[in-house]
């Protein structure tokens, strides 16, 4: 992965706090979370998925500059079939997050592994688990396509993204570079 690509993603992990209340104060009905839906982009998405791509580009602060270059890159990749992307949807508040993942191989297993590479969540969409249902989409459809694996990189210090990618089921391997084993 491209590295740091779940910064933004470490927004859908709830605090301690969110998750529990003190023990000497009563519980509190949860409030229900809006219904994330994802889906794969096609063609028709290029446009809702290039803003996200670009602001996914804008946080790691990468300089772009052609300003269409971003809206290219990724409809050049869904018309060639290079990648998958995902889109996540939140009511009332639209599409708030993508993913791309690239198919490639492994020696080691001598099949097909994915690589989990950009992942990002607009700020209106943090905190209501699109991060979290991208990331499980990715790894329903990898199982579903008989994959190795799913690997992803993040930051040494995104210790949220972190916890999601371990949360799911990611063992973290040497230089932050974690593996989710499909059997």
């Amino acid at each position: 992965m491209n590295g740091q690509a779940q910064a933004a993603a470490q927004q859908d992990v709830p605090s301690p706090t969110e998750d529990s209340a003190p023990a000497s104060a009563p519980a509190a009905a949860p409030v229900p979370a809006p219904e994330v839906s994802v889906r794969a982009a096609g063609e028709a998405d290029v446009e809702a998925a290039a803003v996200l791509f670009r602001g996914y580009l804008d946080f790691y602060e990468v300089d772009i500059e052609d300003p269409d270059a971003p809206r290219a890159f990724l409809a050049e990749r869904i018309a060639k079939d290079e990648s998958l992307v995902l889109l996540a949807d939140v009511p009332d508040a639209g599409t708030v997050g993508f993913a791309q993942v690239y198919r490639g191989f492994s020696s080691l297993s001598l099949r097909t592994a994915w690589v989990l590479n950009d992942l990002y969540v607009a700020p209106e969409g943090r905190r209501t688990g699109a991060g979290r249902a991208l990331l499980r989409e990715v790894l329903r459809r990898a199982r579903e396509a008989g994959v190795s694996g799913v690997q992803l990189e993040t930051a040494y210090d995104n210790t949220v993204a972190q916890g999601l990618y371990e949360a799911e089921g990611f063992v973290r391997e040497e230089f932050h570079v974690y593996f989710h084993d499909l059997g």
